[in-house]
């Protein structure tokens, strides 16, 4: 039977290689998954052939939401719109001028280009102080000139940040109201609508950003949203944010620098509820998927925020996101020998077309993925999107050739090593958010998601120390659980910068509650039901003469008294010494407006009771582990109940992954579904 109309909720998530459909009936306990190959060209392809082969009504949906990484792309691969910069003059070349940080920390090599041409940033008169006082009146008849240059000489998205408009934006909103007579696209972005933040660098990168991206996530949006208004849905299209939080496609047009990177948070944010629902808080989620691998650090259930992220060499995005740390390697990472004679796998990836060898698509460059096939632990039969692939013996014979043979190796060692140097990789990234952070990797779990993640989480777990791995019931399918488990979220940031005891409290209040009011109207506007609205506030500290900030929650009314102690405590706990005798600086106030959606009980994704070790078993084959090939046994996840033990060497096919239980590990089914694995070590301890 069908259940009764808009009681589904849809995420999908969009990968390299794969878009990843999740739809959950949450009043009948239901779900069905849908994986299709990625569209690159038009992602929404993709996206809408999935919509079609999950059998239901789009207009059924009582919501679809959606991880992209359109944005991103269009940031990483230099695609973005033809776009021009009003700034303060004198203050033209702060894109390129930067932080005087250099591609490479050795050498006087590598190179930089703005996002904006130089050409296109132009100067008018006008000037205001950090105080927010007028010095020079913006001179309106050189921003009408400039405009129309601009347009002249061909852009198409226009972005104004002025110096200091963080203390007084009005001379921005001024060129921006000129802007609307003038300039034929709704493509504007303003820097304090972006960013009300200190840091003229930070702050005009990330309106650049914006105005960068935003036709592109504009045009894009829009095709969405026509073929999902064809296909009859009716209630709004809602886009994950880095932030880990959603909005509607409308104000993700506006702000599409928001999306940067909302698939991996998506995934982070996931992880955190799966975390806390089977009772392990503190997680390292690692999302590897076909082209990257993202890592993430998760404490009491919470994904880590980050205030600023690089998003490419001299291109800061200075938003709260969650803090995520990318490398290039992927199942479609590829394998190649350099001119120095070394084997590199990644960062290039076969992307999804041609994709691997063995998927057949005309792929003839090795991957991880073939690796992993040679060494007998995939099964072409099971791979998804692999309709017709290459026979194994071609290849091995691809593997030889490519890197095999530049190093006197046959197709085994070739592949053990591929998977060797990638692993590498892998552990390395995982180091780089836990140990120079401070954090024992021994003291969390491995959170291993993403097609590929669990094929080598094992491995990575027992490398590091990591005594647990947590692999969800759908590793490839968590960013797009992620994405219906977003709540509505909107950030909101004011530059103070006064000594904290001359912070005014009444203004304090009333800077929060106009955040507030911020958030709750853009909710209202978004018209998606939400059981309830929470604004959370914080406060950005230093001491005199520090330039980085310690952010502690405000609760109540602003107390400057309760602040200061808020930042001693931080203080002590983070460096382990107190600096009392300095003045304590109130640098931002901070507001994060959260509409709370239903929530999901991921007790919904737990296997069918009934079931059996017996019954799940799959027979075996043969697969190469340290220099060795074991017999190793084969399993079905679907038919695995709770309580079920399996111990390694073993194999458990699915859908969306394949999960490697190594020698010595052993594995069991919790109450949600999720794979418990303690990892022994190798000799089977």
């Amino acid at each position: 039977m069908n259940s009764p109309p808009n009681t589904w909720q849809a995420g999908i998530d969009v990968g390299g290689i794969f878009t990843d459909l999740l739809f959950v009936d949450q009043g009948a306990n239901r779900f069905r998954v849908v994986k299709v190959p990625s569209t690159p060209d038009d992602q929404s392809r993709g996206m809408l052939a999935g919509l079609r082969d999950s059998g239901l009504a789009v207009e059924d949906l009582a919501a679809l939401v959606h991880g992209t990484t359109v944005g991103t792309n269009a940031i990483l691969e230099r695609k973005g719109a033809r776009c021009g910069l009003i700034t303060t003059a004198g203050f033209r070349d702060v894109l390129e001028l930067g932080r005087r940080t250099r591609p490479f920390g050795y050498g006087m090599i590598g190179s930089f280009e703005a996002l904006i041409p130089r050409e296109l940033r132009l100067e008018v008169p006008e000037r205001i102080d950090a105080k927010g006082n007028v010095l020079i009146p913006l001179d309106t008849d050189a921003v009408r000139a400039a405009m129309r240059r601009l347009l002249d000489l061909g852009a198409e998205a226009l972005v104004i940040s002025f110096i200091h408009s963080y203390a007084n934006p009005a001379h921005e909103q001024s060129a921006r109201e000129i802007a609307r007579e003038i300039w034929p696209t709704a493509f504007i972005s303003v820097g304090a609508d972006i960013l009300r933040e200190v840091r003229e660098f930070e702050r005009t990168s990330t309106a650049a950003l914006n105005g960068y991206i935003q036709p592109v996530m504009s045009r894009y949006l829009g095709r969405l949203e026509k073929e999902l208004k064809l296909a009859r849905f009716r209630s709004q299209l809602l886009v994950m944010q880095g932030n880990g939080g959603t909005m509607t496609g409308a104000i993700a047009s506006d702000y599409a620098v928001q999306t940067v990177m909302s698939g991996p948070a998506a995934g982070a944010l996931a992880a955190g509820h799966i975390g806390k629902q089977s009772g392990h808080l503190n997680l390292i989620g690692c999302d590897m998927g076909g082209t990257s691998f993202d890592v993430t650090l998760i404490r009491n259930g919470e994904p880590t925020l980050s205030a600023e992220k690089d998003i490419a060499y001299g291109v800061p995005i200075r938003i709260p996101m969650i803090d995520i740390h990318t490398i290039g390697a992927g199942g479609g990472s590829i394998a190649r020998i350099t001119k120095a004679g070394l084997l590199q796998v990644g960062p290039e990836s076969a992307g999804a077309n041609p994709g691997p060898i063995c998927y057949g698509r005309g792929g003839t460059e090795p991957t991880v993925t073939d690796a992993n096939l040679v060494l007998g632990r995939l099964d072409l039969g099971t791979l998804p999107g692999v309709n017709a692939g290459v026979a194994l013996d071609k290849v091995k014979q691809r593997l030889v050739e490519t890197v095999g043979a530049p190093l006197g190796f046959d197709a085994i060692e070739a592949a053990a090593a591929i998977v060797a140097v990638a692993s590498n990789h892998l552990a390395s990234a995982i180091r780089l958010v836990s140990i120079e952070k401070g954090y024992d990797p021994r003291d969390f779990a491995l959170f291993p998601f993403g097609g590929a993640g669990p094929l080598h989480a094992v491995a990575l777990a027992r490398e590091l120390g990591v005594p647990t791995v947590l692999v969800p019931r759908f590793p490839g399918l968590t960013s797009a659980l992620g994405c219906i488990l977003g709540d509505l979220r909107h950030d909101f940031v004011r530059t103070i910068g006064v000594p904290l005891s001359d912070a005014d409290p009444a203004a304090m209040d009333a800077a929060f509650a106009g955040q507030r009011l911020q958030g709750e109207k853009l909710i209202a506007e978004e018209n998606v039901p939400v059981d309830g609205i929470v604004a959370l506030h914080e406060a950005d500290l230093l001491y005199r003469g520090q330039s980085h900030v310690i952010r502690v929650p405000v609760d109540g009314t602003f107390d400057a008294a309760k602040v200061l102690k808020s930042l001693e405590a931080r203080y002590k706990e983070r460096f382990d010494i107190e600096l009392m005798e300095m003045t304590a600086v109130l640098s931002n106030l901070r507001t994060t407006v959260i509409g709370r959606r239903a929530p999901i009980d991921l007790a919904a994704f737990a296997p069918e009771s009934g079931g059996s070790v017996e019954a799940s078993r799959a027979g075996s084959r043969k697969v190469y582990f340290d220099g060795v090939w074991l017999d190793t046994a084969l399993y079905t996840r679907d038919a695995l109940p709770v309580g079920a033990t399996v111990s390694g060497p073993a194999i458990v096919t699915q859908l969306d992954t394949t999960v490697l239980i190594d020698p010595g590990s052993v594995a069991t089914v919790d109450a949600l579904g999720n794979l418990v694995i303690a990892v022994g070590d190798s000799h089977g301890a």
